[in-house]
């Protein structure tokens, strides 16, 4: 600690003064130097930021009793986890921690791989690489590293924590319905938010949904099918997804040009449309007259004619019917006199 900071109860343990972020009596800065400010407004269109408390009250509201804590020295508090593929949930919440109090120190303990992967199955990170992404939390003033799966009372004593923060939902393991029951009933549970919408395992999902892109996407940058182990079929696969794809990218960039042409070429036909049309609006009563004065008197002479024409066209019409029928007649009345007589 500083020098100009106020006397501590100086505890046992010298990680109890030793705080990342200075001063015991710690009031965060959303601006420091830490990190990103939470004031960004970026940030804010997302998520919804998180105080820094200025009150050592702790909820009353739970089922459980919780501990009034300690105010003459840094409040220890500790979070575990596996922390794979570590994302702004796992942030949001030990940033939850570090605020929940004005004078926080936080620890947080990390199960090793060979536990994890014995209970919950194989990670993407080693234990290694989660320990050191973890250490560059801009929260986080001590990781510990092969924490025990469930926490026991001999590791709250040894660390000195005052309260282990998690979500309160019960965690079943094989051992407890709980883990955290009997710090509960201790008094030295201190709650945090889940953040909705992520996972480890929801990330997971993302890349196993969309397996060929990355696929694609390594062996487009150098990766051989041996590095990504893949089969020679596979890698030809992906090769004919890579070319249907480009082709299909290429029918739509073509087709939203001709598109584009033909919308065009029809905005201008209709342009011309609509202009002739107007033109030969103007032009029709003047047409008319002119038509009119012109060939007026032969038009009603043809006209004329032509109604008077069907009324003698059909009695015309009607002779050569009647001569015919006569004919015929006569034709059937000579073949009758040629057998008769014969």
């Amino acid at each position: 600690n500083s020098t100009n900071d106020p006397p501590t109860s100086a505890p046992s343990s010298p990680k109890l003064g030793a705080s990342r972020c200075g001063s015991p009596l710690l009031t965060l800065d959303p601006g420091s130097p830490m990190g990103l400010s939470d004031v960004d407004p970026n940030i804010l269109k997302c998520f919804k930021p998180i105080e820094v408390s200025t009150s050592y009250d702790v909820p009353t509201d739970k089922e459980y009793y919780i501990n009034p804590p300690p105010r003459d020295r840094p409040v220890r508090l500790y979070c575990d986890g596996i922390y794979d593929l570590m994302h702004y949930g796992h942030m949001r919440a030990l940033e939850q921690a570090k605020k929940s109090l004005p004078n926080v120190y936080l620890m947080v303990g990390m199960c090793n791989d060979k536990d994890t992967h014995a209970r919950k199955g194989k990670t993407v990170q080693s234990d290694l690489e989660r320990y050191e992404s973890m250490r560059h939390c801009r929260w986080v003033d001590e990781v510990i590293p092969d924490a025990p799966w469930i926490v026991t009372q001999e590791f709250l004593d040894e660390h000195e924590i005052d309260y282990v923060c998690h979500d309160d939902l019960p965690y079943a393991s094989a051992e407890s319905d709980d883990v955290y029951a009997f710090v509960k009933a201790q008094g030295r549970f201190l709650p945090t938010q889940r953040t909705d919408g992520v996972s480890t395992s929801d990330l997971i999902t993302r890349i196993v949904r969309d397996y060929d892109k990355y696929l694609r996407r390594n062996l487009e940058r150098g990766m051989s099918p041996k590095d990504l182990n893949i089969s020679f079929l596979k890698e030809q696969e992906l090769n004919i997804q890579k070319q249907i794809s480009a082709i299909r990218d290429q029918i739509k960039r073509n087709f939203q040009g001709t598109r584009e042409d033909v919308v065009g070429e029809l905005e201008d036909l209709k342009a011309e449309l609509r202009h002739t049309k107007v033109f030969w609006e103007d032009r029709r009563q003047d047409i008319v007259r002119g038509f009119t004065s012109m060939f007026g008197s032969q038009v009603n002479k043809i006209f004329g004619r032509k109604r008077r024409d069907p009324e003698g066209t059909s009695q015309n019409a009607e002779n050569p019917a009647k001569k015919t029928r006569k004919s015929s007649e006569k034709c059937v009345d000579d073949q009758d006199s040629e057998a008769a007589s014969s």
